[in-house]
């Protein structure tokens, strides 16, 4: 059986216009400088290392977390974890077995837009923020496992499915039937 992805997608217009990572993906944030961009991408410096080489990579487009993904999100993540290992190789990474790629999971999310979270060397991970990047917890899972998860959701039903339902809401347009 499929688990359908759920409506932490769910975002009004306000939300879009002060969330800080949809301002740095539009360059509208003087104090980011991106690192590296894509068309749909962009990579950025964590404010708060974890380690020696910490960066963030998010998509222009506002998406909540990693429980609004679906299987149709598969090639997403797969971009944004190429996107992050491009910049450790252009940063000088060599030791690709020695970095962690992930997303934090909520509640443990510390800013409501998907980001991918790219460490090197993942051995030097600050002993203080260890905790926050522990594979496979509640709160953090890794880019390959997210993936694989990926397989088993699909995407959420759409408005015209619900037109004779009164029970559920929208994820799409946040209208209910009630």
């Amino acid at each position: 059986m499929e688990d359908t992805a759920t409506n932490w997608s769910n975002s009004d217009v306000n939300d879009v216009e002060t969330c800080i990572f949809c301002l740095i993906a539009n360059k509208k944030d003087e104090n980011t400088k991106i690192i590296k961009e894509t068309k749909d991408l962009v990579c950025f410096s964590d404010i708060f290392p974890g380690a020696p080489h910490h960066y963030l990579v998010v998509p222009r487009e506002h998406i909540l977390s990693c429980f609004s993904l679906h299987k149709g999100h598969i090639d997403l993540v797969e971009r944004m974890a190429k996107l992050g290992k491009d910049v450790l190789h252009d940063q000088g990474i060599t030791d690709m077995a020695d970095i962690r790629l992930g997303f934090h999971q909520p509640p443990f999310i510390s800013v409501g837009h998907l980001h991918l979270h790219v460490l090197a060397p993942a051995s030097q991970i600050s002993k203080y923020m260890l905790y926050k990047f522990i594979p496979e917890t509640n709160s953090f899972v890794t880019e390959e496992v997210l993936r694989k998860r990926l397989k088993s959701i699909s995407p959420p039903l759409r408005c015209h499915y619900l037109e004779n339902c009164k029970l559920f809401q929208c994820i799409n347009c946040a209208q209910t039937g009630l």
